[in-house]
Order: C-alpha cells, then structure tokens, then sequence
C-alpha cells in the first residue's frame, strides 16, 4: 500500500508530535509527568503496527514512522535525563553509544545500497525492557518514589545489555545485506 494518510501513520505522527512536549515538560521542571507521557509514547508504540496490519494499512511511510517515534522517543528522553541528572551518566552514556554505532551503521549500509533490515525480536523486546525503565526512573524521580527509580534501574540494566546483543546482531545482519546488495548488481 502506497497510501500516506493511514490511521496508523497518523498515530505515529502524534507519537512524533508528543515528543517535544515530553522535553517541555522536563525543562518546566514537571519530571513526573514527562514520566508519564514517555510512558504513554512508549505503550502506543504497538497500536500503530497492529492497525496498519489490522486495516492492512501497512505502508512504507508507516515502516519509516514507528521506527523513527520510537528511536526519537528514546533518544530524547536519554539525552534530556543526562542533561537535567535524572538518568545516571553510565546509563545514559551507554545507550547514546549503541545508537550513535547503529546510526552509522545504517549510514554505511545505506550509502551501499540496503535500505532495510529486518527488525529482530530481540531488538523489540530491548526497546520495551528501556523504554519501560527509562519510563519508571523518570515516574520515580519525578514523583520521588525510590522504589519505582530502583525498579528502573533493575529492567534497565538487562535492557541494555539485549540493547548491545542485538546491535551486534545488526552489524552482521548489515555485513550479509551488503554483500547481497554487492552480489545483486548494487554499489
């Protein structure tokens, strides 16, 4: 389906659209309900991709939106909890990492001809375990409830390290589409 105008596309775009009042709320000092909100973008992430298949309205756009509201979403939140010490520096630091290496990646890959990789579901299951973590430090520092900080920290942490498992995961899936795309006839 070629169509841009989806229920599931729009979805996304409101999920895109929630992502700078996600920021004004930190900044205005409202880290609790920032919390909420990530949570919110967070717990919407599925409905898109199951009405696009429910309503077969599945679309390109729509391949290209749930990843970006999600990676942007992440990211966001990532960078504005290291900016304003609500995420710990190591953690931060971490996934600001692995998705500056996964973004090159997709930069080398693409510059050779792979314009997708299939999403594994490790990866999906490791955006869950972080958004669901950044999700709880940001509801735990915001409404300052240590214990709902520490359960963050605990669904963070193995997150993490599905979030590294399957970047490497990633950099072969990339090195076999390359050479592909090469065999095929590509760059």
């Amino acid at each position: 389906m070629n169509r841009v105008v989806t229920i599931p596309n729009i979805i996304s775009v409101v999920r895109l659209a929630l992502v700078p009042f996600f920021v004004w709320l930190v900044f205005i000092g409202e880290v609790g309900w920032a919390g909420v909100l990530l949570g919110v973008i967070g717990a919407t992430d599925w409905i898109d991709g199951y009405l696009a298949r429910r309503l077969d309205q599945v679309s390109e756009v729509g391949k290209f939106l749930d990843p970006l509201a999600d990676r942007l979403a992440v990211i966001v939140a990532v960078i504005v909890g290291l900016i304003e010490g609500i995420l710990p520096g190591w953690f931060a630091w971490a996934l600001i990492i692995r998705e500056g290496a996964i973004g090159l990646g997709a930069l080398w890959g693409w510059s050779r001809g792979v314009t997708r990789l299939d999403v594994r579901w490790l990866g999906k299951a490791a955006t869950l375990g972080l958004y669901v973590s950044i999700t709880l430090i940001y509801l735990g520092k915001g409404f300052e409830i240590d214990a709902l900080t520490w359960l963050g920290y605990l669904t963070g942490i193995p997150g993490l390290v599905m979030y590294y498992i399957v970047g490497v995961q990633y950099f072969f899936d990339m090195r076999e589409a390359i050479a592909a795309e090469a065999e095929a006839g590509g760059r």
